[in-house]
């Protein structure tokens, strides 16, 4: 389930190109960043034909709550139970604090409108990612 009321589902956005990008945490300093590097060039995404979503595995009170103070024009998709973290592989053992834990690489998909992946980057660095990826989407749009 996502922010907005939206249901995501693979065959949901056939027809458009899905940006998933995947991301630890709501309201910490690289997510708050990247969510908003992704907001200012949200316009440039929707132009070039698709629709981004982020996803976390925080709750949707936490969503609607990132989504409002940052004015995020995309939905958060709330993946509590991991099914798409696990579906993309994006689960890692880190080291927080020289404790082990299971956290979300940041990772980002780009899916073409018919439904197929088309690049993926792991984990990414903040600076200069979204550039790269609005670069891969207006490449798609022009081979399409």
């Amino acid at each position: 389930m996502a922010t907005g009321g939206v249901k995501f589902t693979p065959q949901s956005h056939i027809g458009k190109a899905v940006v998933l990008y995947f991301y630890p945490k709501d309201n910490t300093p690289g997510c708050t960043t990247e969510a908003m590097q992704f907001r200012d060039h949200h316009k440039e995404f929707i132009r070039a034909g698709a629709v981004v979503f982020g996803v976390s595995r925080d709750n949707m009170v936490s969503h609607e709550k990132f989504k409002e103070n940052l004015g995020l024009p995309f939905e958060l998709i709330a993946d509590t139970e991991e099914k798409l973290c696990h579906m993309f592989g994006v689960v890692k053992n880190k080291i927080m604090y020289g404790k082990k834990v299971k956290g979300i690489e940041r990772s980002t998909f780009l899916i073409d409108a018919e439904g197929v992946m088309r690049a993926e980057w792991r984990g990414i660095k903040v600076a200069g990612h979204v550039d790269d990826v609005l670069k891969a989407v207006k490449a798609l749009k022009k081979a399409a």
